[in-house]
């Protein structure tokens, strides 16, 4: 069976090199691994540049886009499945749902959204697939303190670290889903 990946990441580039450089270093090494590509279906900002990397490399791609976001998220339907839904709460169950794990790269308030509710459907018992932050030059340091702050305050337990790993890169991400 294969495994797939599901990957959160920006619409757009960044301004740091280095992220869309991750973006293709996750793609190739997806498909160099034989894994499958879940991701928002998008052609443009990382999200395009990790669904083209794949798929230049030969691998497999499942994309969900809603229909809302066709048309700004250029949606890419040369992908090995396509799937078009009505809303963005169905988008995410569908991506997750076609995954064995979650790898997040740089991105703004949507890969927010997503990663924070894998987060909280493994905080609360739903799942125990690994999630992996891509750290991309300090990227998620923000993040990091921002959680470390949520546990200190006493909104969650410190726990909350377990269900969450930080990756430095791509490459050393994709060895942590290995395992």
């Amino acid at each position: 069976m294969t495994r797939s990946i599901c990957v959160y990441c920006g619409a757009r580039d960044g301004r740091d090199p280095a992220h869309a450089a991750a973006a293709e270093a996750m793609g190739r090494g997806i498909a160099a691994r034989g894994w499958r590509l879940v991701y928002g279906a998008g052609d443009v900002g990382l999200m395009g540049r990790v669904a083209r990397t794949v798929q230049g490399a030969g691998g497999e791609t499942f994309g969900v886009i809603p229909t809302h976001l066709m048309e700004l998220e250029v949606g890419k339907r040369d992908l090995t499945r396509f799937v078009v839904t009505e809303t963005m709460h169905e988008r995410k169950k569908v991506m997750f749902m076609n995954a064995d794990a979650v790898a997040v790269l740089p991105g703004g308030a949507g890969t927010l959204d997503e990663f924070f509710e894998v987060l909280t459907w493994r905080q609360l018992g739903l799942h125990d697939k690994p999630i992996v932050l891509v750290d991309v030059a300090g990227y998620w340091a923000p993040l990091a303190a921002l959680l470390d702050s949520v546990i200190a305050n006493g909104f969650a337990e410190a726990n909350v670290l377990d269900f969450v790993r930080f990756a430095p890169d791509a490459e050393a991400a994709l060895e942590m889903l290995a395992g």
